[in-house]
């Protein structure tokens, strides 16, 4: 399966969140999508710590499950190695031997218009469900790492509100105590954010630096067409 199929509320799908296949999709249309490095799997990561056929998702009754398949080096749900086939949550990020990031993307929206948080606020638009982001209608492609849409995400629900460091912390390593995340970790993101949205918008910094307090979001309206 490739990124070319659309998915559907029926066909979530998984997204690369790091490496060359970085932004690729491949959508669940069927009941298993198998991972690994051999060629008859769905989702080919060539990579010797990954196994031929390391993970799969399954469709059961109860939702979408990933299960490991005997591999060597494991299969990790947002950071813990599963034991036993794994309910997924939508946004759950799926590590095959820690060489590869799959994001789990529950819904999607077919066109940018239909996403449910399109035009809320201004031309920065986001839509929660498949984590895509648009600029002057423009959608950012490769997407956002996850760190980056999580910081993201938590100014774009506070429009005009300065979110603190302490908050942030919270939002984007929520695992991790707050004393644990250093001042450098933060602003490193905070560049690499900017540098993303650039990407697409360069005459405009969304993300603003309240010195002493924390970061806002500067959305401004979008320009008639």
């Amino acid at each position: 399966m490739s990124g070319d199929e659309s998915p559907t509320p029926e066909n979530p799908y998984l997204i690369a969140q790091s490496g060359p296949d970085q932004g690729e999709r491949w959508v669940l249309q069927h009941d298993r999508l198998l991972i690994g490095r051999g060629a008859e799997c769905d989702v080919v990561i060539p990579d010797r710590q990954i196994s031929r056929q390391h993970a799969r998702l399954v469709r059961t009754p109860q939702g979408i499950v990933v299960e490991d398949l005997g591999s060597k080096n494991g299969t990790h749900v947002n950071g813990s190695r599963i034991v036993s086939p794994t309910l997924l949550q939508d946004g759950d990020i799926i590590q095959v031997a820690f060489s590869q990031e799959l994001m789990y993307v529950a819904y999607d929206a077919t066109l940018p218009l239909e996403g449910p948080d399109f035009g809320r606020f201004g031309r920065l638009r986001m839509d929660s469900r498949s984590h895509r982001v648009w600029l002057r209608g423009m959608e950012l492609s490769p997407p956002l790492s996850a760190p980056q849409y999580r910081l993201l995400e938590a100014l774009y629900r506070q429009p005009s509100r300065v979110v603190p460091r302490e908050e942030v912390v919270g939002q984007v390593w929520p695992d991790v105590a707050g004393d644990g995340v250093s001042e450098q970790a933060i602003d490193a993101l905070v560049r690499r954010l900017r540098d993303r949205l650039a990407e697409v918008d360069a005459g405009y910094q969304y993300v603003v630096t309240v010195r002493g307090h924390g970061f806002r979001l500067d959305n401004p309206a979008d320009e008639p067409g």
